[in-house]
């Protein structure tokens, strides 16, 4: 089968529009792919489209009717060292919302966020998204509403016991350091949902791929 490329044009994407291509967009589908035709989407849709002679314009053609596998399931996250594969795997696997939570052990201050929007686009358009997640501003641990939400626990692996799975859409992983005494106490006491990730100690952002795999099975 051709390999058509997919290409994210916005939320508000509709049939009929022309919207302009970025000189690097531009020069990708015409140079390197050398193609007239591409897949558009946002917002949920995913359209044919067709590129102008001039290379600098996409028409928005007929909705493709492709079902977005796009879930419905928040990530709650610490920023760490490498925000951009959590990024990366988070939208792959569907996330529909990423929110960035700044905890006692969170080392990781200078994230570009532009960047990680970047990455989380060419996430979705490899992923056969519709739609591309939003990642908000961040917030600190103690303003995040703990009530009906799951975390990754890591004191499972020493021998905590654990539920296997839950059906809560919202899901909070911790930094390299792991959630602060503090912070399991408050978990705790909102009887937010411990789930384990096993026995071993995860990295953080294949702790992230695991916790939301838990959540979504």
């Amino acid at each position: 089968m051709k390999n058509i490329p997919r290409i994210f044009v916005g939320d508000n994407a509709k049939t009929g529009m022309i919207i302009p291509l970025s000189h690097e967009t531009s020069h990708y589908l015409t140079h390197v792919m050398r193609t007239k035709t591409a897949i558009v989407f946002g917002g949920g849709h995913e359209f044919n489209a067709t590129i102008d002679n001039s290379g600098k314009n996409i028409l928005v053609g007929d909705d493709t009717k492709h079902n977005d596998p796009t879930g419905d399931i928040t990530l709650y996250f610490a920023p760490i060292k490498r925000t951009d594969d959590l990024i990366n795997m988070a939208t792959q696997m569907g996330v529909l919302k990423l929110v960035p939570v700044i905890t006692e052990h969170t080392t990781a201050s200078h994230i570009n966020w532009e960047r990680m929007k970047k990455i989380a686009i060419e996430a979705a358009e490899q992923s056969n998204r519709n739609s591309v997640p939003q990642i908000t501003e961040p917030i600190k641990f103690q303003d995040l509403d703990l009530s009906n939400i799951a975390f990754a626990d890591e004191r499972a692996a020493y021998g905590k016991d654990l539920p296997k799975t839950t059906k809560v859409k919202s899901v909070l992983v911790g930094p390299e350091g792991g959630f602060s005494t503090k912070e399991f106490a408050a978990l705790d006491n909102a009887n937010a949902i411990g789930i384990s990730l096993g026995q071993t100690i995860l990295r953080a952002e294949l702790a992230a791929a695991i916790a939301i795999s838990k959540i979504t099975q």
